[in-house]
């Protein structure tokens, strides 16, 4: 059993693995040729603004007064530069957002794993390219680009990482310490003889990273007049600044001015995944290069964003997120970076048609120069006669294209250059993904291959050895052939010597080779594959039909109850109808009806909003008034069995009870003092951390008999849940323990109906039982019931209340009992700490059930991982290496 454990252990991390190796590997390509537009640049220099976490619609928008709350910038769209909206792309996080602007590149699925502060291999970027770069903001986004650059020209000054507090008096101090040290900066620049130097030469980049704002948004919402304001304070900082170059430079005209932003937020202050209000960012350019404002009396748009504005006599330039890069490196005169995929927006340009022209053709150029070289990757470890090249993009095609580009400039048709470099980007773009995925399908074939023969060899582990479906069928025991170990080692060695003589990574090995010895233990079981035939042609066609198709429907319930919650509800529904179609209904009349109710009542949690949305903290409070209910009523009710409740007992439960109490306290007066904006208090966040770390321990020093031992692990979990909860979800976890514990009493009496065992009494049952209980019985056909009610608890308690693939699903007020200043990992690690409670509390009562219905967990634990494989056989179909963490994340979560 050891052996079967540690190769089941090896193929499902081999499975997982392959998932990262398949869909999650960096497109980015290195060995390419810098290009740059071969005509002197518009500007010398070039200031990006982002302000961190700011929506178009909020910037853009007119207040109640109907006057704007960025005055400066509005006059910037009506009389100097040109505007748009900047269509971000999922995940909408501060790390892939910048790097889209900075590096022309979309999030790199790679960094999957990398949390906020990192991408996961070096690349090119516009302060790369540059001659010097100074950058002033986030200790979370400024070493990012320093540390990939080459060279030492790439300066970062960034505040103390202790300042990014989402319960601070003022987060906007966040951007006047950005302003005021960009004034200091140039004020000792005049009197440095060297910094005056460097900042007088061409092609630098100042960049400000403003993070007030999402700050702000997080703490107090998108909404709040906090947030407003953020907005006025950065547009008055914008005009110092602006009017500070222009002053320092003598009004030179070769300074231009970008203002966009990373992500937006949506209305209840998270970011992450695909909401418009997350995804729509504004831009604002202005200065040398740039083009004027344009009026026009009708643009077509699909969205009513231009009347809501009174911007519709302005002509609106949108663009994608990634094209600000080679916006830039064009403005300022140095090579595109290297991975960059934007397209130029060529409308922005207040310069020749030449010129527009020539970066346009550069553009093109440096995209196709990727795509060479990863056909050239793909192609040298692939044998020729197998080698499919991307149709689309062949080389007399890339050579005709270029070929006519470069007579169109010649000929001054330089439109048509514009829409000739525009298809071929598109061209090039397709063949990157192409050879990208080129080994997809290969590889997933052979994963899925072995993965299915693990599933295979689980099932008939669990016939032969755990079940009497096949003891009745006597047969002749065969001695196994040398054939079939022979065939297997040849299809071994033919395996390993095609991927050898195509130089394939050493994971391709463990991809194809995993599958020879799974399917070898499968076949070498083919006499139990045949008595299995034999007993099942014993049973009638109509049971066996209908046991498969309920099987097949529980299964595809659970998949689908990861895109769309409400699955669970109907889960939940039919489970409450299930004991009124079986004979429990009569036997037990007051436990049907309260797995019903429970049933219904956790049903009503899949349908509602989203965790974080609608913060209530009476909720929260009423949620702990239910725990106090509940514990005097069980205290009370075992005080009055004498002989099974100890002193000690009670003075634990007692403890229990104090610390759900001081939780109450502490969440109140918490958002009492950040509603004043006076931060976290001290003692708050000590009881916080001190009642976390108690409640790991102190159920062990309850009675080890199965209810007062699951109720003290409900006391002590329900303590830390209500310090992390922010609204009606400080429910589900006292809702879920209900039907938790009803489930323990009808599995009893399903047993008794059964005639296996008789029903015992819970407080006779204990956690510490050791005897070895496979002695007792083997499988039947309901427990395959029971370990699917395990696995539908176990989904339900991870998405009752909202997704745990992503951060957006969540509200990040959950963690301010705890902590305030931002730090991603330890506030990840906190909110997954609060998924997982519903789940141990499920996990628990199915130790209980265990116990009860006298069946080895071993066998239990097969059944489920055999259900939870076919459903990570589903989902392995359904990955995506695109879209927010949320959409990527409910693709792998079974795995």
């Amino acid at each position: 059993m050891l052996l079967f454990f540690t190769l089941g252990l090896l193929i499902h991390f081999v499975f997982f693995a392959s998932i990262f190796d398949i869909y999650f590997t960096s497109p980015l390509v290195h060995g390419m040729t810098p290009q740059f537009t071969p005509l002197p640049p518009p500007a010398r220099r070039l200031v990006l603004f982002v302000a961190d976490g700011l929506r178009a619609d909020t910037l853009y928008e007119l207040d109640e007064n109907g006057t704007s709350r960025a005055p400066f910038i509005r006059n910037i769209i009506m009389h100097e530069g040109s505007w748009g909206i900047s269509h971000t792309r999922v995940p909408t996080e501060s790390r892939p957002g910048h790097v889209a602007l900075i590096a022309g590149f979309y999030e790199d699925v790679s960094a999957v794993a990398k949390g906020w502060k990192e991408n996961p291999v070096e690349f090119d970027s516009l302060f790369n390219e540059s001659k010097y770069t100074w950058s002033w903001g986030s200790p979370d986004i400024l070493p990012m680009f320093a540390k990939g650059a080459s060279g030492d020209h790439v300066y970062t000054y960034s505040y103390d990482a202790k300042r990014e507090d989402f319960g601070a008096q003022d987060a906007t101090k966040l951007d006047t310490w950005v302003f005021d040290n960009v004034k200091d900066f140039f004020r000792h620049a005049r009197n440095n003889q060297s910094l005056f130097s460097k900042i007088n030469e061409e092609k630098i980049v100042f960049f400000l990273h403003l993070l007030g704002i999402d700050t702000n948004g997080h703490a107090h919402r998108p909404s709040s007049r906090d947030y407003k304001d953020n907005i006025k304070k950065v547009d008055d900082g914008v005009k110092e600044i602006v009017s500070m170059f222009n002053h320092f430079y003598g009004n030179d005209g070769k300074t231009t001015f970008i203002f966009t932003s990373d992500h937006g937020m949506t209305d209840w202050g998270s970011h992450g995944a695909g909401h418009p209000s997350e995804t729509l960012t504004p831009l604002v350019t202005w200065g040398a290069g740039i083009n004027y404002p344009q009026r026009v009396s009708a643009q077509q748009f699909d969205d009513s964003f231009l009347k809501e504005w009174r911007l519709e006599n302005w002509k609106r330039l949108d663009v994608n997120q990634a094209d600000i890069a080679p916006l830039m490196t064009s403005l300022i005169g140095v090579p595109f970076p290297l991975n960059s995929v934007g397209i130029l927006p060529v409308d922005y340009l207040n310069n020749t048609d030449l010129f527009k022209a020539e970066s346009m053709f550069t553009n093109a150029v440096q995209i196709l120069e990727q795509f060479k070289v990863k056909m050239t990757q793909k192609k040298e470890v692939t044998l020729p006669f197998l080698f499919t090249p991307f149709k689309l993009l062949s080389d007399s095609k890339q050579f005709n294209i270029l070929r006519k580009a470069r007579s169109y400039i010649k000929h001054r048709k330089f439109d048509e250059v514009v829409s000739l470099c525009k298809e071929l980007i598109h061209l090039a773009l397709k063949g990157l993904s192409y050879y990208h995925t080129y080994d997809r399908f290969f590889l997933g074939i052979n994963v899925v291959i072995g993965f299915v023969g693990w599933i295979s060899y689980a099932s008939l582990l669990i016939i032969k050895s755990h079940s009497n479906l096949i003891k009745g069928v006597s047969k002749e025991v065969k001695k196994p052939s040398h054939l079939l170990p022979c065939s297997f080692v040849a299809i071994g060695i033919l395996v390993a010597f095609f991927l050898l003589i195509q130089a394939c990574p050493w994971t391709y090995y463990v991809y194809g080779l995993l599958p020879v010895p799974i399917w070898y233990a499968v076949l070498r079981e083919f006499q139990v594959v045949q008595d299995l035939v034999t007993s099942l042609l014993t049973y009638p066609l109509s049971h066996f039909v209908g046991y498969l198709l309920v099987f097949t429907l529980g299964i595809e319930v659970l998949v689908l109850s990861f895109f769309y919650r409400y699955m669970l509800t109907a889960g939940l529904t039919a489970f409450a109808v299930w004991p009124f179609l079986t004979r429990l209904w009569t036997r037990a009349k007051v436990t049907s009806l309260s797995w019903a109710f429970f049933s219904v009542l956790l049903a009503v949690f899949p349908l509602m909003p989203v965790v974080g949305r609608k913060p209530d903290i009476f909720l929260v409070m009423g949620a702990g008034l239910l725990v106090l209910l509940l514990s005097l009523c069980v205290v009370t009710s075992l005080m009055k069995r004498k002989d099974s409740f100890r002193k000690e007992e009670l003075l634990v439960h007692l403890l229990q009870v104090l610390s759900t109490v001081l939780s109450m306290y502490v969440v109140y007066s918490t958002q009492s003092s950040l509603l004043r904006k006076q931060g976290l208090p001290l003692m708050n966040q000590i009881i916080s951390w001190a009642t976390l770390a108690s409640s790991l321990f102190v159920p062990l020093l309850s009675s080890p008999a199965v209810f007062q031992r699951l109720f003290s692990i409900l006391l002590s979990l329900m303590s830390t849940y209500l310090l992390l909860s922010t609204g009606y979800e400080a429910v589900f976890p006292l809702v879920l323990f209900c039907l938790m514990f009803v489930w323990i009493n009808i599995e009893q009496e399903t047993l008794q109906q059964s005639g296996v065992c008789c029903k015992q009494k819970l407080t006779s049952i204990q956690f510490s039982y050791n005897t070895d209980i496979t002695q007792f019985r083997q499988l039947y056909l309901d427990d395959i019931r029971r370990a699917f009610f395990l696995v539908f608890f176990l989904v339900t308690a991870f998405f009752g209340t909202g997704n745990i693939a992503s951060i957006n699903s969540f509200d990040l007020a959950s963690v301010y009992c705890f902590l305030t200043v931002f730090s991603p990992f330890m506030m990840g690690a906190l909110m997954m700490w609060k998924i997982l409670i519903p789940f141990v509390l499920v996990m628990c009562a199915f130790e209980a059930v265990q116990l009860t219905t006298q069946l080895s967990s071993k066998s239990l634990f097969l059944i489920v991982l055999v259900i939870s494989d076919i459903m990570a056989l589903h989902f392995f179909f359904l990955v995506k290496d695109y879209g927010s963490w949320l959409d990527i994340g409910t693709r792998k979560l079974p795995s």
